[in-house]
Order: C-alpha cells, then sequence, then structure tokens
C-alpha cells in the first residue's frame, strides 16, 4: 500500500485548507472589503464544490482515469490562482477564486475513491490516512499564524500558491496506486435508483445542514477573535487544537466503528455540534471555554466526516463512488458551505457572534431528521 504517498496528498490538501479557512478572510479584510463581501468571497469557495464534483465524479465514473483527473485538477488550480497577484477588486478576485476552486474542489472526492481503492479490504484504516490531512492543516494554521504575525498579510497568496504547487507535485508519485484505481469497472452503472432512497436523500441533506452550520466558523471565526484582542498566532492555536483534536479522532475511528453503530456516532457528533455553536456564540471572550468548544472540532468535523465517507460506501455500489463521493463533497461542502457563509456575511454586522446560535438550531434539525430517517442497516444495499 502506498501509504506515504497517499497521506502526502492529504497533508499538502489540507495543508491549503488551513492556511484558506482561517486567514483569506483576513486577507480580504486587509483589501477593505466589507463583512458581506467577504461572506459572498468566501461563499464561492463553496459554490464551486456543487458543480465540480459532480461533473468530475461523472467523468471519472465513465473512464475510470480517476490519477489523470486529479493531477489535471491540483494543475489547473495553482495556473489560475496566479492571477490573484494582480486583483485588487471584489469582482477580479471573485473571478480567480472560481476559477480555481473549480478545478480544486475535483481533486479531494477523487482522490477519496483512489485511496479507498488502494486499501481494498483494510478500508478501515481510512482514517489513519486521512489524519495527516489534519496535521498538515494544524502545521498551516500554526506556522502561518506566527508569520503573519511577523509579515504582513499581504504574503499570504504566496504561501497559497506554493502550498498549490505542492499538491500538483505529490500527484505526480502517484504511479504505483495508478493500476489499482484504473482497474476499477469504467462506465459507471445508473445512479437514479440510490438516490430515489429516502434514506439517502435525508442522508444529503444532513450533510447540507451540518456544513451549512459552520458557515460562521469557516467565514468569520478568525474575525471575530480578532475583533475580541486575540492576535493571529493565538487564532491560529485556536484552529490548530480543534484539529488536533481531530487527529485524535481519526486514530480511534476504526475501533469506534467497530464498538458503535454509524447512526449512533453520527446522533452523538451532531448533539455535539450544538453544544459547540452555542458556547461559540454566548462565551466567546472567555478562553478556557473556546479551548474546550475547539476540542468538540473532532465530533463536528472530524466523526461526521468519517462516518459519512463510511455511509457513502454503504450506500453506493462500487462503479457509482466517483459520483458517491462528489455528491457527498458537493452537498455538504458546496451547496452547504456556501449557503452558510452568505447568510453569515449577511447576518454578521448586525447579530455578530450571535450568528453561531442560529448554527446550533441549523444542527437540532439535523438531529431530527438522523432521528427519524437515518437508519443504515435498513439500507437498500446496491451490489453496482
Amino acid at each position: 500500500m502506498p501509504y506515504f504517498r497517499l497521506s502526502g496528498f492529504y497533508l499538502f490538501y489540507f495543508a491549503l485548507l488551513g492556511t484558506l479557512l482561517p486567514y483569506w478572510t483576513l486577507y480580504l479584510q486587509w483589501l477593505k472589503l466589507d463583512a458581506a463581501t467577504i461572506g459572498w468571497l468566501m461563499g464561492i469557495l463553496h459554490v464551486s464544490r456543487v458543480l465540480a464534483p459532480n461533473l468530475w465524479g461523472w467523468l471519472a465514473d465513465r473512464t475510470g482515469r480517476r490519477v489523470a483527473i486529479v493531477r489535471l485538477g491540483a494543475l489547473a488550480s495553482w495556473v489560475c490562482f496566479l492571477a490573484i497577484f494582480w486583483q485588487t477588486e471584489a469582482v477580479g478576485i471573485a473571478l480567480v477564486m472560481a476559477l480555481f476552486s473549480f478545478f480544486w474542489n475535483a481533486v479531494l472526492p477523487q482522490f477519496e475513491v483512489i485511496t479507498l481503492t488502494c486499501l481494498g479490504e483494510n478500508r478501515s484504516q481510512y482514517s489513519r490516512i486521512r489524519l495527516w490531512g489534519s496535521i498538515g492543516f494544524i502545521l498551516a494554521v500554526v506556522l502561518i499564524g506566527w508569520v503573519l504575525d511577523w509579515l504582513s498579510i499581504e504574503w499570504l497568496p504566496v504561501m497559497v500558491l506554493g502550498l498549490m504547487i505542492l499538491i500538483w507535485l505529490n500527484t505526480l508519485l502517484l504511479d504505483s496506486c495508478t493500476d489499482r484505481a484504473l482497474s476499477e469497472e469504467a462506465g459507471g452503472s445508473a445512479i437514479g435508483p440510490i438516490l430515489r432512497q429516502p434514506q439517502v436523500i435525508v442522508f444529503f441533506l444532513v450533510c447540507f445542514l451540518v456544513q451549512l452550520s459552520h458557515g460562521p466558523y469557516y467565514t468569520f471565526y478568525s474575525v471575530m477573535m480578532q475583533e475580541l484582542g486575540y492576535d493571529r498566532a493565538e487564532i491560529g492555536l485556536l484552529w490548530a487544537l480543534g484539529v488536533v483534536a481531530e487527529v485524535v479522532l481519526f486514530a480511534f475511528m476504526p475501533r469506534l466503528l467497530e464498538r458503535f453503530s454509524m447512526r449512533y456516532i453520527l446522533l452523538v457528533s451532531l448533539v455535539l455540534c450544538v453544544l459547540r455553536w452555542s458556547l461559540t456564540a454566548w462565551l466567546p471572550e472567555r478562553l478556557e471555554v473556546m479551548l474546550f468548544a475547539q476540542c468538540l472540532h473532532a465530533a463536528t468535523f472530524g466523526s461526521l466526516h468519517a462516518v459519512g465517507i463510511a455511509l457513502v460506501q454503504h450506500y453506493f455500489s462500487a462503479s457509482t463512488q466517483g459520483r458517491g463521493q462528489a455528491l457527498f463533497s458537493s452537498v455538504g461542502f458546496g451547496a452547504g458551505g456556501a449557503l452558510g457563509a452568505v447568510v453569515a456575511g449577511q447576518l454578521w454586522s448586525g447579530w455578530g457572534a450571535s450568528t453561531f446560535a442560529l448554527a446550533a438550531v441549523v444542527s437540532v434539525l439535523a438531529i431530527v431528521l438522523t432521528l427519524i430517517w437515518i437508519y443504515p442497516d435498513k439500507a437498500q444495499q446496491n451490489d453496482g
């Protein structure tokens, strides 16, 4: 198993995410853009996840050439991003973000399929490869937070470009697992019968609501903490703490999946989601409370992501995996994340930290839907 080559991709990919999510809003703020504009711009990163993963997922299932698609997406991402160095207005920045994210968001869902294909019967070990993504995120938020306290925030695009190039270079090392990835059945089975199952529909709706609830966090958490007097290094450490908790969760996830049902883990994670956003809404100035709330990222992202990947594997057949993973990305991180960013941008000027209370309400709705509809053991199995 090409463990280090697979892990390296996650390391760099999520290091880039750990650079964009906490600090890109600060860069946009440095360019004198208002909260509503920042919300729309950050929403672009998510909107492209609605279309791009499904287009590339369909192409990958039809051709079986997942590695080639991953390489193309990684290359086109940094080539498109080069234009950001000449943009200072919202329209130009929006165009660049739309272009690079269209290709960047095509990469991860197909790489997930490559990873699971390479693991074969050892798919339960997925979380131990994926945790390197969390490590990359931690390194990025901590180190870049320190660097940005020393350098001007205007250097952030240079750091983003460097990470994009590292992602692309890593994709060139995937030869050892290419044969297995390309040996998947090309052509693809019909996905309609799977998507018409009520349980599958509700699963994607829950994914949408979970990412919708993360909108204020991914868009304005750093801004809020900076306004409360935290410096950039401290903000980076708070982001990193959440992902450290996520790493620990990923390390133990195989055991948790063996001991508890996916439904049980999903419900507990959603309850902790409500708790996290409630604490962030009402007590953001209390450092000890924020430290605890950030630890809950292990549940609100870590376990929900791992269970989501497992449920896609459960609901979708081998020949529809590319489209299944693409939908998981586009419905949740795409549509949910985009709407969350835009709504947070519209509400932030008037609501401030109380916007997180709305995120808690959205999480409650996800709990209700899960209690009523999500029973993986009763789902119709699809052998493709």
